[in-house]
């Protein structure tokens, strides 16, 4: 097996969709669109590169993949068959290690960075039968450069494109996970989130975004942001997918502080659905679901649909504590010259950075191709963020109130299992002269973001023919009910799902919205 990059002109014939595995118990085999025969590993793993070549490099050029095995056949078709994944297509978003290929977080700078290594969570992802077709484009350096950025768009893989409306922005950072497993690239793709990386593409892609509670999963040879907030997690069609994914990749690493000592379970896929909504109490964030009717609506029909499994609905009225968000931008700041600097200094390689100012000249030097768009304002901050006191007081007080005074308060005050609101809005029309057009009103992420707690999001429905999510949370350590909650919501759901067009946006007829 020979991995290469192939690049946007390299054009095959299109391969068929492959549709939505049906998981009942581990392992199954992926199923062709065409006509249901079963498929192995190797076939199912040659179909995705040559769905890849046709829509992703060439085609729409969606630009959710950088770098691929455009022969996968014999080495998804050497895993053992009876492994949790059993050769399961896996990409993986090109800020975490693996060893065939370089790890560049999207920039010019790290172009060079092949480490030869496998980042903990995909050593285990190997073990567990996965395989990985290849990396994912991403926000450049996870969305952490510049206040004015565009999401999905590095200097390494260009402008991802929203396979429902390529247009459309496709949310970051893991915008190229969010995209290609909507499109129908691979099985399922793994992200990383410090505050919406995962979740928000997930949302507006249409697909399933897990982010787990931070030290469920290691965060070893992945280029860091911030040690408080980081976390990889699923994106898959279903929560079963979601499931099955995160028992793979989930455990214990003596090099990751936070993954020790971790409650974790022994997989987080059996009894998944072993969960009634009956008599489950889960609170509604009204004043989070934002300023927009027509997402409202989608939403009333998401939440009448677990009344009528038997949910009991709270209403909750909430003002978040403003301070953890300033709090938690001083950590993110702090945190992100210490640990870039750590990675970038621990790197094999030559001719790479080695701290973030050395970035920071980089991308000076060479501004052409990095700069064209949007600079790097958040990346000179944090190289001046150096008062470690103020940062020791900031982080303890945005954990706190994120956690204890606004998660777990509120479940607690309310006598609620769960809470629940919209992910975010329909997906917005890529600018990359203005940059990113978020919808602030919407969601209720960050609490979860900033105090390291499980986040959700599963499809609830469609604005237009643009997919929005719901997004579910519960306390530190509950990704297992979480998860199950989602499954429960996915089975009773009503709504009917919007489908990827791979064309630009135009107003659907009345009947097919």
């Amino acid at each position: 097996m020979t991995p290469r990059l192939l690049s946007a002109a390299a054009l095959l014939a299109a391969a068929s969709p492959l549709a939505a595995q049906e998981v009942a118990t581990p392992p199954v085999i992926e199923r062709s669109a065409a006509d249901g025969e079963r498929l192995s590993p190797g076939d199912a793993a040659a179909r995705y590169a040559g769905r890849i070549a046709a829509i992703d490099d060439a085609g729409p050029m969606l630009n959710s993949v950088i770098v691929y095995d455009a022969n996968p056949r014999d080495g998804a078709d050497a895993i053992n068959g009876a492994s949790l994944l059993a050769g399961r297509t896996v990409l993986v978003k090109d800020n975490i290690e693996t060893s065939e290929w370089a790890t560049t977080a999207g920039s010019l700078a790290l172009i060079g960075n092949k480490t030869g290594r496998d980042a903990p969570l995909i050593a285990n992802l190997r073990r567990n039968g996965g395989f990985v077709l290849g990396k994912t484009n991403l926000s450049e350096w996870a969305n952490i450069r510049d206040n004015d950025s565009t999401s999905g768009w590095s200097a390494v893989g260009g402008l991802t494109r929203n396979p429902h409306a390529i247009d459309r922005n496709a949310c970051g950072s893991s915008s190229g996970s969010g995209a290609a497993v909507a499109a129908g690239l691979a099985w399922a793709a793994i992200g990383t989130e410090t505050n919406g990386s995962i979740t928000c593409p997930a949302s507006i892609n249409g697909i399933v975004g897990f982010k787990p509670s931070v030290g469920l999963v290691s965060r070893t040879h992945v280029v860091p942001i911030s040690s408080t907030q980081d976390t990889a997690g699923p994106m898959t069609q279903t929560v079963a997918d979601t499931a099955l994914l995160l028992s793979a990749i989930a455990g214990e690493d003596s090099a990751d502080a936070a993954t020790l000592g971790v409650p974790r379970r022994a997989d987080y896929w059996s009894g998944l659905g072993d969960f009634s909504l009956q008599g489950v109490r889960i609170g509604v964030m009204r004043k989070q679901v934002g300023n927009r009717d027509d997402l409202k609506d989608v939403f009333e029909t998401a939440l009448a649909d677990l009344e009528q499994a038997g949910a009991i609905l709270v209403d909750i009225e909430f003002d978040p504590n403003t301070e953890m968000y300033g709090d938690s931008f001083t950590v993110l700041m702090f945190e992100l010259r210490e640990e870039m600097g750590k990675y970038l200094a621990s790197l094999p390689g030559e001719n790479l950075p080695r701290s973030l100012a050395e970035l920071i000249a980089f991308n000076t030097y060479n501004a052409g191709e990095e700069m064209r768009w949007f600079g790097q304002d958040l990346f000179e901050l944090a190289e001046t963020t150096t008062d470690r006191a103020a940062y020791e007081k900031a982080r303890e007080n945005a954990v706190r109130i994120a956690g204890v005074e606004t998660l777990d308060k509120l479940m607690a005050d309310n006598d609620v299992a769960f809470l629940v609101a919209p992910t975010r809005g329909p997906s917005w029309t890529t600018d990359l002269v203005n940059g990113d057009n978020f919808n602030g009103s919407i969601g209720f992420g960050s609490p979860a973001a900033i105090a390291g707690y499980p986040h959700l999001t599963v499809p609830m429905g469609q604005i237009e023919a643009l997919p929005v999510g719901i997004s579910f949370f519960g306390g530190k350590w509950r990704d297992f009910e979480v998860l199950q909650l989602g499954a429960a919501y996915e089975r009773v759901r009503s709504a009917e799902l919007a489908t990827p067009s791979l064309q630009r946006w135009s107003p659907p007829a009345e009947a097919d919205k």
